[in-house]
């Protein structure tokens, strides 16, 4: 497994390394040393399986505080999703800013978002399926979101938005003076 952090610090791109032969390929997807060495939660509470029928599918952005606050490894595993990742620890020099990472199920690539984050994905494809691991229980008391459309983020979305729940359009704009983690 390859590491790449980006832009804002603790926020990582992970690609595989297959060994591949006449029969395909073998991959690592998850290794608790190899995690350790780079700084990330390796800990594993449970995985969860996202499936999208249309292109342009919002979910998110979504993350949960205090002790319930959790560490997630996505990784899409048909189709092509972008995944936002927004830095809302107060303290931080990046606080409010975004990145993305487009998630292919031909590359195989992962991200990793750090406790401290929101986390959202839109579909580029029809039919795209998402896996995530995640470190902390859910709690729905400690659930929070952001609105995917918040003018102090401002995401960039790549697609029109085609699809999203109602409770996702219910959340919030950023206070960056009251919010934050």
């Amino acid at each position: 497994m390859i590491f790449k952090e980006l832009d804002i610090n603790g926020v990582f791109e992970i690609e595989l390394e297959p060994n591949q032969d006449s029969r395909g390929f073998f991959s690592r997807v998850f290794c608790k040393d190899q995690m350790s060495i780079n700084g990330i939660n390796n800990e594993v509470y449970h995985i969860n399986n996202s499936y999208n029928k249309y292109s342009g599918t919002v979910r998110g952005m979504h993350y949960q505080i205090n002790e319930y606050a959790e560490t997630k490894i996505l990784r899409c595993i048909s189709g092509k999703v972008i995944n936002a990742i927004v830095d809302l620890r107060k303290n931080s020099p990046t606080f409010c800013q975004y990145t993305t990472i487009v998630l292919d199920s031909k590359i195989r690539n992962m991200s990793y978002v750090p406790t401290g984050f929101a986390n959202g994905i839109q579909t580029l494809e029809d039919n795209s399926e998402l896996i995530y691991f995640a470190s902390a229980a859910y709690n729905p008391e400690f659930e929070r979101g952001i609105r995917w459309d918040d003018p102090c983020i401002n995401i960039k979305w790549p697609r029109e938005i085609t699809n999203i729940s109602e409770k996702d359009l219910s959340h919030p704009n950023f206070d960056k003076d009251e919010d934050g983690v």
